[in-house]
């Protein structure tokens, strides 16, 4: 279990950072320009070590989770209340927060990103730890 847990921990950022550096500085920079998210140059060290983090936690609580599921429907459902967490705490309180200049863009854009992130995480897990897990039978929800 144990590998597994370090394995996820480490495809989180291996998946995540490639991902935030190519949507958010590459492929639609100038939009997140327009919307405000950057005030002058992102730290990229600091948004890995951020990811490093969230992989670590995320990777340490996955094999609590239970709810009936198992494989991939686990690690999907998993991955989704996660990836809903993150978007309510990453995109719906920074609209709340500040005046997002097409606001509305933004959500769909960061909605579209986090699917990705997450739905790519799941695909992980569920690679991960499918048919590996010590106890996979299900625990009633």
């Amino acid at each position: 279990m144990i590998r597994q847990q370090v394995a996820a921990a480490a495809i989180y950022p291996a998946i995540v950072f490639p991902l935030a550096l190519v949507w958010h500085l590459v492929l639609f920079k100038d939009r997140y320009m327009v919307f405000g998210y950057f005030e002058g140059e992102p730290n990229i060290v600091v948004g890995l070590a951020s990811m490093i983090v969230q992989g670590a936690v995320l990777a340490a609580i996955y094999p609590m989770f239970r709810f009936g599921r198992a494989g991939f429907a686990r690690a999907f459902l998993f991955a989704g209340l996660l990836g809903l967490f993150f978007w309510t705490s990453h995109v719906l309180a920074l609209v709340a927060k500040q005046n997002v200049p097409g606001a509305a863009s933004f959500v769909v854009m960061e909605t579209v990103y986090l699917g990705l992130q997450f739905g790519l995480f799941a695909v992980a897990l569920g690679l991960i730890f499918n048919g590996r897990e010590r106890n996979n039978t299900p625990v009633p929800a």
